[in-house]
């Protein structure tokens, strides 16, 4: 086995042994899953320069941007692939997951077919790669998670997505979980369940991951945090959450959920507050722990401006994905969606300069902050909830896709993700909203509804986006604890409860009825958006009590007359 190269004659003539890890690793891999590597050359946890160099000469369209960071492209799939992910169906597991649109079953047979097919494309490679690491800071938790790829720039991303062991660490590792990629190889759409040449399945029994059809790095990421959605619930009582963490001077601990595009990775970068972590973490008996060792941020539109955080931590060793640069400069243009408009940088979280390291708070969370952005307009800037309003809020998990987007959509659409993690939930998300409202309970956390969308009016009606300075102040004025002096009122259809004013924010923009200047009508706005958050909730009448759904929208859906 060879590090950063494939020719195994050149490095390592006659009578010469690989190091003992390594030798260990290729032992593993062939006993494991059959990897050849008398032909396969295995670079096992390569350095970063190591992988920069077969990126550039082995992957097409692979480059070195003007601030250091390495370029890379996914192919066809720009996004995650969430109608392709199954989870094996087998006795240890089943009981537990929730079956339907999400977790959709595979056969252990099929499972055995797609994985002997990935092991196939690996082992007529000329070279894969092995990358060990953590996935998890808190050492009581935590699993070791194995990847095996065959393109650098999947290995660098994973490098940076997982927590880093050290040398000794890496001595005698042996991984709890491990991912097969063959991305650049597609499914048998004609395998009993498949629906596409795209597959992507975790099978828990086996602690096994196996991904054809799909390049996509995020791919590898969120599988582990479905594995850590099954695996903490149910083996430890332990919390998974799909959110952001930072931590003030004073300890005090904000957890933000939200969906792509609400704002999560932005507002947990606060440079007057350490970052935990950007995207997933852990809620134990003991505190808070970040599940990864490094941050996923979106770039379309990014500046140094507005997100100096995310813009500075983009140089060696980070992984754009999807961007589009000038050829002589080397320079990003992060307006440019002509590739997609999903453009990410991947890179380790101690790239961001306040974090805190280990990634972890001995803290129990003070505030919980759910992040919508409302494209209509009609949802508060900032609304304190009470606990059936969390759990109400946390099940529906809501936000706007944009007028425009796709085809055929004319006004901002509602969508409505479980947990905020609809698609990387392994139980069923009242499982979580159960766990999630003792434990604000049990820490008396406050909980909020932060609206990061748009004010005045909807997108298409007139109004225009909450602006960041203004969001940056709500969230001062809840960590000051500011915010829960202030007199509050009730909003009417929704029955939140409105702060009337707050500190560096125009007392205006607080109550949409109160500042409305759209060309639709606003009750009518409203009391749409309230019938499609009660329609969306009909799926967990059967296991909310009286008063969770009492805490939701109340509209007359009687036709008129």
């Amino acid at each position: 086995m060879v590090s950063g190269s494939v020719n195994k004659t050149a490095l390592h003539p006659a009578g010469v042994q690989p190091q003992k890890e390594h030798t260990e690793i290729e032992e593993e891999l062939h006993e494991r899953a059959h990897i050849d590597y008398d032909r396969v050359a295995i670079v096992a946890n390569p350095s970063v320069a190591a992988l920069y160099e077969d990126a550039l000469v082995y992957e097409s369209g692979s480059a070195i941007t003007s601030t250091g960071a390495l370029s890379a492209y996914s192919g066809a799939k720009t996004g995650r692939s969430p109608s392709d992910k199954r989870i094996v169906q087998e006795d240890g597991s089943s009981k537990d997951i929730w079956w339907g649109p999400v977790n959709k079953p595979m056969s252990p047979d099929v499972w055995r077919i797609n994985r002997e097919r990935a092991i196939d494309y690996l082992n007529t490679r000329n070279r894969i790669y092995v990358i060990d690491g953590f996935a998890g800071w808190d050492e009581r938790y935590r699993i070791r998670v194995r990847v095996v790829c065959a393109r650098a720039y999947h290995a660098l991303f994973m490098r940076n997505m997982l927590i880093r062991p050290s040398r000794e660490e890496l001595e005698g590792f042996h991984p709890d979980y491990v991912i097969y990629n063959a991305g650049a190889f597609p499914a048998n759409r004609y395998t009993t369940g498949m629906t596409s040449s795209t597959s992507v399945a975790i099978n828990f029994a086996e602690k096994e991951m196996v991904i054809l059809g799909t390049e996509y790095a995020g791919e590898m990421k969120k599988g582990i945090f479905t594995v850590l959605f099954y695996e903490m619930p149910v083996k430890h009582n332990v919390l998974t959450l799909h959110s952001s963490a930072n931590e003030g001077k004073d300890g005090d601990v904000t957890v933000f959920f939200g969906l792509s595009g609400t704002g999560k990775t932005t507002l947990s970068a606060d440079p007057k507050r350490a970052l935990i972590g950007d995207d997933e973490h852990c809620w134990t008996d003991k505190g808070v722990f970040n599940i990864e060792g490094g941050c996923y941020a979106k770039c379309i539109g990014l500046s140094a401006e507005k997100e100096a955080e995310i813009f500075g931590a983009i140089k060696f060793g980070s992984v754009l994905e999807n961007v589009v640069f000038d050829p002589v400069t080397r320079v990003v243009d992060y307006d440019d969606d002509t590739l997609t408009e999903n453009t990410r940088c991947a890179y380790p979280i101690e790239y961001i300069e306040n974090t805190k390291i280990p990634c972890m708070s001995d803290n129990h969370p003070k505030n919980i902050i759910l992040l919508t952005c409302d494209a209509r307009g009609v949802l508060p800037p900032i609304s304190k909830l009470n606990k059936e309003q969390i759990m109400y809020h946390f099940i529906s998990g809501y936000t706007s896709k944009m007028a425009g987007t796709e085809q055929g959509v004319t006004e901002p659409q509602a969508t409505f993700s479980s947990c905020f993690a609809q698609p990387f939930l392994a139980l069923h998300p009242m499982r979580y909203a159960k766990m999630l409202a003792a434990k604000i309970e049990e820490h008396s956390s406050d909980a909020w509804l932060l609206n990061t969308g748009w004010v005045g009016a909807g997108a298409t009606t007139g109004g225009s986006r909450c602006s960041l300075k203004h969001t940056r102040a709500i969230l001062d004025a809840i960590h000051s604890g500011e915010l829960a002096k202030v007199e509050y009122e009730t909003y009417d259809t929704f029955g939140l409860s409105v702060p009337k004013t707050c500190p560096g924010v125009p007392d205006e923009i607080l109550n949409p009825a109160k500042c409305w200047n759209g060309t639709a009508d606003f009750k009518t706005e409203v009391e749409k958006l309230g019938k499609l958050f009660m329609e969306n909730f009909k799926r967990f009448e059967d296991e909310a009590t009286p008063e969770v759904l009492k805490a939701g929208p109340h509209v007359c859906c009687c036709p008129k007359h």
